[in-house]
């Protein structure tokens, strides 16, 4: 009899077992899901718990962050270097590539705490991790990422991954694990939500504007608290719906980032059946050219992608 065999699947399957006997993935990529599950359980602790006022600092992009941004890239930081598995890691909280172990087989793209403007409202906020196999991620696009996860704090704290076969989540239970309550995640091809971001856009975008009055006037449902974890998760969670962010005048490549959101996401939305855009490609086809690189995003149900970017004058 083999250990598969012998070991029968618990009615409530860890993420480790989930990882090991479901996903099947190296036991390398598993050791590194584990260490990062890990640093959100710590996170998880310190957003009830710690002051959420202004660090005095700026990450790279000139933003101010809060004292949970730092914190958490700081926790994040310590369970990477405890895996011994991750060659280098690029933060949404740093400007430079940080080495870690040459021996490593992974690198690792996160923003470590998505929404943190949010926190002094008590909105759901979240962390989101691309990782990619090799020491390089700039060069590779996110089609070439072999595992995706964020974790969503709410009323619940949740994880969702896909490491290539399917989409999972998880929730974490009152003695501290990770466990299984749904599998295989999956998004219909038509949305009754609608999640519109950068909506400053409209003003010098009239087919933005367009297409948020035929979402009215369709009498979709409007979700969008300003975590990208949040609204994203809703569609995940609902099976379907649409998130945008476009570029305008501000922001004319879009406001999010390819390597910390929008790859992260597109690469699970996509397991889940959905769809994902720039406006003219898959999210998952953009090559990777630099750090803070921007772009739009379309992504949920793949009928409703396709009429965004044809309202929006892209094929």
């Amino acid at each position: 009899m083999t250990t598969a065999e012998a070991c029968v699947r618990p009615d409530r399957p860890s993420l480790n077992f989930h990882l090991q006997n479901a996903a099947k993935v190296p036991d390398d990529l598993r050791h590194l899901i584990m260490d990062i599950s890990k640093a959100a359980k710590m996170i998880h602790h310190a957003i009830r718990t710690t002051e959420a006022g202004l660090a005095g600092k700026t990450n790279q992009f000139g933003e101010e962050q809060v004292k949970l941004d730092v914190l958490s890239d700081e926790l994040i930081h310590e369970h990477l270097c405890e895996s011994g598995t991750v060659a280098t890691f690029i933060s949404e909280e740093r400007k430079d590539i940080i080495e870690l172990d040459p021996k490593g087989k992974y690198s690792v793209a996160f923003d470590p705490l998505d929404g943190s403007s949010l926190v002094e409202a008590n909105f759901a906020i979240g962390s989101i991790f691309g990782i990619y196999k090799g020491k390089e991620i700039l060069g590779k696009k996110p089609a070439d990422q072999v595992a995706a996860l964020y974790v969503l704090y709410g009323p619940r704290t949740v994880l969702v991954y896909s490491a290539g076969k399917g989409v999972h989540e998880f929730i974490l239970d009152e003695v501290g694990e990770f466990v299984l309550i749904r599998e295989y995640l999956g998004i219909g091809d038509d949305a009754k939500n609608y999640s519109a971001g950068n909506l400053r856009a409209v003003n010098d975008t009239p087919a933005y504007r367009a297409l948020l009055n035929q979402w009215l006037d369709e009498e979709l449902t409007l979700r969008y608290s300003g975590c990208m974890v949040a609204d994203v998760h809703h569609i995940l969670a609902k099976g379907q719906g649409i998130f945008t962010n476009i570029g305008g005048s501000k922001y004319p490549e879009g406001k999010l980032r390819l390597i910390f959101e929008c790859g992260p996401f597109a690469y699970l939305i996509e397991q889940a059946g959905g769809a994902s855009s720039d406006g003219t490609r898959s999210i998952l086809q953009k090559k990777i050219e630099k750090i803070d690189q921007r772009t739009p995003i379309i992504v949920g149900s793949k009928n409703e992608v396709r009429r965004v970017c044809q309202v929006l004058g892209k094929k």
